[in-house]
C-alpha cells in the first residue's frame, strides 16, 4: 500500500532549498554533533517563507500551502491555506507531532518524516508503515531551544542513522515560521481526530483546511495559546472521501471541538486550569472549528461544528497594541 514512499527523500528536496537560501529566509545553519540543524525560528528571525518551507518539509512536500492576508473581526489577519493530495500520508505519517523528543531537560515535540523511521507510535502499526533509511533522514522540533549533542545522539540512536545523515529544523512557537507551521495543521488536526474515533482515515481522499495565523509575542505560552485557538475555534476543513453516509454522520457530531466538554474557552485559560499539563485536557477538543466531507461515494454533503470568530478574536487581540 506505501511501498513507494519516500518520505524523508522528499521532504529533503526542500530543505535543500531552505539551506542554500538560509539567510534570504532569515535561518541559520548549524552543525551539531555531525547532524546539520536549521534554525527557522530560536535564536534566527525566520520569515512567512521559511514558515511555509518548514510546513512543506513537515508534510514531505505532499501538499500546497499558502498565506493570504484576510480579516478576523475586522483585524487584518493572515490566513494559513492548507491543500493535500494524499491526508493519511502527508498528515499522519509525517506531519503528525507525534514524537516526544527529551533528553537531560531538553524538550521538543518531534513531527515530520523521521517519525517514520522511528515507528514507534500507534499509528505506525495501525497503517502498516515504517520507513527504511535511505541517505538522509528529515525532522521537525517544535521547541525553545536548539538541540543539544545528547538530543543529536538521543534521536539517532532511535532511528538508526549516522548524525551526518539528520537534519533537523527547529522553531519556538512564538517565531513566525514556528507559529506559521502550527497553524498549517488544521487537516491534520482533523484527520487524527478521525483515526482517534475510529474512522477509517485511508478512505480519505483529499482534504482542504484554514486557519489564522496568530500575531507574534514575546513568549510561547501565549504563543501556543493562540496557535491551537486559531485552529479550536477558527480553524475550518474539508474533506473529500469515499465511505458510508450513516458513519460519517455518526463519526462527524464527535468531529468539531466544539463536541468537548473543554470547548468555550481561551486555550491558555484551559491549560492553566488543568495546571499546565496537555495530558489531562479532553483530547476530543484538539480538532478544527468547523469540518465538511463530501462522500463521493454518494454524493452527500455533511457539514458539522462552527467557527467563533470572537473568541479566536479575543485571543489574538486582547493583549495585542
Amino acid at each position: 500500500m506505501f511501498e513507494h514512499l519516500m518520505l524523508n527523500e522528499w521532504s529533503a528536496s526542500v530543505v535543500e532549498d531552505m539551506i542554500a537560501n538560509g539567510e534570504v529566509l532569515g535561518c541559520q545553519i548549524h552543525d551539531i554533533e555531525g547532524a546539520q540543524v536549521v534554525d527557522c525560528g530560536v535564536k534566527a528571525p525566520g520569515s512567512l517563507e521559511a514558515g511555509q518551507l518548514l510546513s512543506l518539509a513537515c508534510m514531505a512536500d505532499l501538499a500546497d500551502i499558502d498565506c493570504v492576508l484576510e480579516r478576523l473581526e475586522g483585524q487584518l489577519t493572515p490566513k494559513v491555506n492548507v491543500t493535500v493530495t494524499d491526508p493519511a500520508v502527508s498528515c499522519l505519517l509525517s506531519q503528525y507531532a507525534g514524537w516526544k523528543i527529551t533528553a537531560d531537560d531538553y524538550f521538543a515535540m518531534g513531527s515530520g518524516p523521521m517519525r517514520a523511521l522511528y515507528a514507534n507510535e500507534p499509528i505506525f502499526e495501525k497503517l502498516g508503515y515504517k520507513e527504511e533509511i535511505d541517505t538522509v533522514a528529515v525532522g521537525i522540533l517544535e521547541a525553545s531551544k536548539l538541540p543539544t549533542p545528547a538530543v543529536i545522539r538521543s534521536i539517532c540512536k532511535a532511528i538508526n542513522v549516522h548524525p551526518d545523515s539528520l537534519i533537523l529544523l527547529v522553531a519556538r512557537t512564538a517565531s513566525i515560521a514556528g507559529s506559521y507551521q502550527v497553524v498549517a495543521r488544521s487537516v491534520e488536526a482533523c484527520l487524527h481526530k478521525l483515526h482517534e474515533l475510529g474512522f477509517d482515515v485511508m478512505t480519505i481522499r483529499s482534504g482542504i483546511g484554514s486557519a489564522f495565523l496568530p500575531p507574534i509575542p514575546k513568549d510561547d505560552l501565549t504563543a501556543i495559546g493562540r496557535t491551537n485557538d486559531s485552529i479550536l475555534y477558527g480553524g475550518e476543513v474539508m474533506l473529500w472521501v469515499e465511505g458510508d453516509d450513516d458513519e460519517i454522520q455518526k463519526v462527524g457530531a464527535k468531529l468539531p471541538s466544539s463536541a468537548s466538554t473543554d470547548y468555550g474557552e481561551p486555550f491558555a485559560d484551559i491549560f492553566k486550569r488543568y495546571g499546565g499539563d496537555f495530558y489531562k485536557i479532553d483530547p476530543m477538543l484538539f480538532s478544527p472549528a468547523r469540518v465538511a466531507i463530501n462522500n463521493l461515494k454518494t454524493g452527500s454533503y455533511f457539514s458539522f461544528g462552527k467557527v467563533d470568530g470572537p473568541l479566536v478574536a479575543r485571543s489574538f487581540f486582547s493583549h495585542s497594541k
